[in-house]
């Protein structure tokens, strides 16, 4: 019986609300957020979730390894500037690179949706090859079921990656300090937008192209110039300022950002108005905020411009020095407000 003592039947969502799973509990925001807080992270509690990171870095024999794992069930499978095997490598190769760590070796999992074009499942397969090659990944293993017509959509990917981290540092939201600076490595927004112009059939004078991309290379080119890199977190659902309200709760410490140095392409921005969404919440496939002490910006910018993922790097905010886990935004009147975390779904099905 004492093994039972802290099983309970109830809930720990309020399920008054949300008796069932919403759309908006796989969006990136508040309602995601405090699932995993309340039910997966709470029930299967252990040192590694505490990390709270992209990825659980863990000690071998000689070294660290990190692992991660994700899952990829994108609306439409091709979008301008990529495809769902594309973003399933670059998800989970990412992920590793936020904790600093080079990636080695993938797993994929397919569910197929019986009717599937086997010449669409090969466009796939050949991307997501690319894609590993790229990334200077292999896809070591994998899995395949397929599903009856009309109950998986085509096609949905898993993907779990492992890498090696090769330096001695920790990168994490504990490392957040006091006076740090906030580095983007480009532009937002060009990931989602690009998905939804699909969808809604919205037309641009120039096209929106998904920004997916790997970050490994430009991690691991950083770390070797001996940027302390402090903390790193990709920005995919939920965009910057989900990202940074998740690394000003685990850190304790508030960000301030500078809203007229956040770059956003005109066309992206248009297209967010036409649909009434905030590029802050919009999700990207290749773009991540760093970390980094005052003293090593213009070394971490000039690494960064000379690389092809961080050409549009710039500086876009801090850490201020007082707690309480707040993101603010400073317009270019000085005026501030708060960054909250994203509340519902804005963009369904986008990874």
């Amino acid at each position: 019986m004492s093994l039972l003592k802290d099983f309970t039947l109830a809930c720990p969502l309020p399920i008054h609300q949300y008796p069932k799973v919403l759309m908006a509990h796989g969006g990136g925001g508040r309602l995601m957020n405090q699932m995993i807080e309340k039910m997966f992270a709470n029930v299967f509690d252990n040192d590694f979730l505490k990390q709270r990171h992209d990825s659980a870095v863990f000690n071998v024999n000689k070294g660290r390894m990190a692992f991660t794992t994700d899952s990829f069930v994108v609306s439409p499978l091709f979008f301008p500037g990529g495809d769902i095997g594309e973003l399933a490598v670059n998800g989970t190769v990412n992920d590793l690179a936020m904790s600093g760590a080079r990636p080695l070796y993938l797993s994929a999992g397919f569910i197929l949706e019986e009717g599937l074009p086997m010449e669409t499942l090969w466009k796939i397969i050949q991307s997501m090859n690319k894609a590993a090659r790229e990334a200077g990944a292999q896809i070591i293993t994998g899995d395949t079921k397929v599903v009856d017509h009309g109950k998986g959509d085509g096609i949905f990917i898993n993907t779990s990656g492992v890498g090696v981290i090769e330096h001695p540092g920790s990168i994490g939201p504990s490392e957040v300090q006091g006076g740090d600076v906030l580095i983007l490595n480009g532009d937002l927004g060009r990931h989602g937008m690009a998905i939804m112009a699909v969808r809604e059939g919205l037309e641009f004078e120039s096209a929106i192209e998904s920004d997916t991309a790997p970050l490994s290379g430009l991690v691991l080119e950083l770390l070797s110039q001996g940027v302390s890199l402090h903390c790193l977190r990709d920005l995919t659902r939920g965009g910057l300022a989900s990202a940074l309200n998740e690394i000003a709760t685990a850190s304790g410490l508030s960000l301030m950002l500078e809203q007229s140095a956040i770059p956003v392409r005109e066309d992206v921005r248009a297209a967010c108005e036409m649909l009434g969404l905030d590029p802050l919440y919009v999700a990207n496939e290749g773009r991540f905020v760093a970390f980094v002490p005052a003293a090593q910006v213009d070394q971490t910018l000039k690494i960064m411009r000379a690389h092809p993922q961080g050409q549009g790097a710039c500086v876009v905010g801090q850490v201020t020095p007082q707690p309480g886990s707040l993101v603010t935004l400073k317009s270019p009147l000085g005026l501030s407000r708060i960054v909250d975390m994203l509340s519902g779904e804005q963009l369904p099905r986008i990874c």
